[in-house]
């Protein structure tokens, strides 16, 4: 194994093969010259592949080496071809630790091999040939080396064809002496799943362990230690707003955070950055690091990154792989490439290391956002349902019942609205304690509307001209169109509230659509039988008691349905 994950791919007699991926010193065909070992024969599971089958001087060729995410390879040596010659043609540019570039026919960077330790099913590098050379046609070709008795020579990619012109190096290219501009290397992400969860990688996931390739509303990441140590590959994918990410924290709040982020680039491209958190500021950025293999996509509004790299967790006071740490994942917008904002977060119950194949449970969302959430539900589908019914239809029911001086009806309506004025402001007050800033997206600003316009409905109401002034038509109406903004405003918060903390399936969603349908089903019935009440101002004592009756049935028919779906809501919430 020693000799062989060295490709012993020379034409001198006696192959030199060194584990630092060093192989040789010409490179003039690939085939193996060590002796009692062959090549196989058998279809090689490895490819070699580009992502162009035309190319210009100074244009980028990305090569990608790739295999069954089950068969790594431990060694390869890769080299460009003119057809119909034996000579390298063309430099090589590779990511940081990832691989290293060899001189070939006295040619500099003209082949690429394996570093020491490597073990991976995939690699990308990119070529660029000579401004001064006129080649038509290139071929890529390759050795892979899979274990210490098996390995494959001469793996070639499709023909790349000469087309004249010269083409811009393109952004985020890796420079010839193996250095990088912010933006890595990249192709489309394999799949990611929580196969092996617990078993060979940590994993972290909210809904609870959902797996995003079955479900794509899940937001997904994991670690997995390289069998030496001295590396970790990350996986994380999620739906896309404009990013997501993944940090490592010493506590369950932001601030001194380790933070690696998937996000979209000014040009749509997935990249991922490095970024380290400071307080309650947005985090800054940090230089890569050591970071190859990587890969990512941007496919059915599913965002998804991954990567390899020998740069340890870091935060403050506390360094290094073995460590414990809280997990943490948020997603949020973004505007090319700058991150905003995140719209949720989801932190670990307990620190973890990566180092321990486990599943990391997810404490779900804090118990004040859970209170917050459920106070404006009960305020805006119970009680203020309950006060705006109470002035617009039962205002006939126990006519000529008083208390405090005024009709029964009265003090019930202001009584309940009170209580919705005043859970909405709790639940306004709680929802910014804990967040401390201005979050993201349609959900503040509904909820703060609703603040600000309930808030002032009562003192307006306490400010009306009396019954028989001639100007009181005026105030009935504002009130009444006032009422019906807050209320609508309400609902739509409250849809995008629990869009942010709904599980894969979207059953708190689907709930609060069977809620405010049976709330619209019986305003619409209360209103036709209102109508009728009106044509029976002139009727008997008798009719007009029955119709109210019905009134107040129908009222008390809407309320137990009203509680049941706010119940099952309120459990629902309970358990995010």
């Amino acid at each position: 194994m020693d000799l062989l994950v060295l490709l012993l791919l020379c034409t001198a007699p006696l192959i030199r093969g060194y584990r630092s991926g060093l192989v040789i010193d010409s490179c003039e065909d690939m085939k193996s010259h060590y002796s009692g070992l062959s090549a196989q024969t058998a279809p090689p599971p490895f490819t070699v592949t580009t992502e162009q089958r035309r190319y210009r001087l100074g244009e980028d060729v990305k090569v990608e080496l790739q295999g069954p995410a089950s068969t790594p390879f431990t060694g390869f040596l890769l080299e460009a071809i003119e057809v119909g010659s034996e000579t390298p043609v063309g430099s090589f540019a590779i990511p940081a630790g990832a691989a290293k570039l060899l001189t070939c026919s006295q040619r500099p960077n003209s082949a690429v091999s394996h570093t020491s330790g490597f073990n991976s099913s995939y690699i990308q590098v990119t070529w660029r040939l000579e401004p001064s050379r006129d080649i038509k046609t290139v071929q890529f070709r390759a050795s892979f080396v899979q274990n210490s008795t098996t390995f494959w020579v001469n793996v070639t990619s499709p023909v790349l064809t000469f087309t004249n012109g010269r083409a811009a190096r393109s952004a985020g290219s890796l420079t010839g002496n193996g250095s990088t501009d912010p933006a890595p290397l990249v192709k489309s992400a394999r799949s990611i799943s929580s196969a092996n969860c617990g078993v060979t990688k940590v994993c972290f996931s909210h809904p609870a362990s959902c797996d995003p390739a079955v479900s794509s509303s899940c937001y997904f990441m994991s670690a997995m230690m390289s069998s030496n140590g001295t590396a970790v590959q990350y996986e994380m994918t999620g739906p896309y707003e404009g990013y997501i990410a993944f940090g490592f924290s010493d506590d369950q709040r932001m601030g001194n955070d380790d933070i690696y982020v998937c996000v979209t680039d000014s040009s749509g491209q997935a990249v991922v950055q490095h970024m380290y958190s400071t307080g309650r500021t947005t985090p800054q950025a940090r230089p890569l690091g050591n970071v190859y293999n990587v890969t990512t996509s941007l496919q059915n509004n599913v965002i998804s990154c991954s990567f390899t790299t020998t740069d340890i967790i870091s935060i403050q006071g506390t360094s290094g792989f073995s460590q414990s740490y809280y997990f943490m994942f948020v997603h949020g917008r973004s505007s090319n490439g700058q991150i905003q904002k995140h719209s949720a977060d989801f932190v670990s119950t307990t620190k973890m290391d990566i180092s321990t194949p486990v599943v990391v449970s997810n404490s779900g969302f804090p118990d004040i956002i859970k209170a917050h959430g459920s106070l404006m539900l009960i305020a805006w589908m119970t009680t203020g349902s309950l006060g705006m019914m109470v002035a617009r239809y039962l205002k006939k029911m126990a006519k000529g019942t008083r208390m405090c001086d005024k009709d029964l009806w009265f003090v019930v309506h202001v009584g309940v609205m009170c209580m919705t004025v005043a859970a909405t402001i709790i639940a306004f007050i709680l929802v910014f304690s804990h967040a401390r800033d201005w979050s993201g997206g349609a959900h503040p600003v509904l909820g703060c509307l609703v603040m600000i316009l309930s808030f002032f409905q009562p003192i307006v109401a306490m400010l009306r001209c009396g019954p028989q002034h001639h100007l009181r038509y005026l105030f009935n109406t504002s009130h009444f169109l006032n009422a019906v903004i807050i209320k609508s405003l309400a609902v739509a918060a409250i849809f995008t509230g629990l869009g942010l903390i709904d599980s894969s399936d979207g059953w708190l969603m689907k709930v609060m659509g069977g809620f405010l349908a049976w709330e619209a089903l019986f305003y619409i019935m209360l209103e036709i039988h209102n109508g009728r009440n009106k044509h029976a101002d002139s009727a008997t004592v008798e009719l007009e008691s029955e119709l109210v009756k019905i009134d107040g049935l129908l009222i008390g028919l809407f309320f137990l349905g009203n509680i049941c779906f706010l119940v099952a809501l309120l459990v629902g919430i309970g358990e995010r």
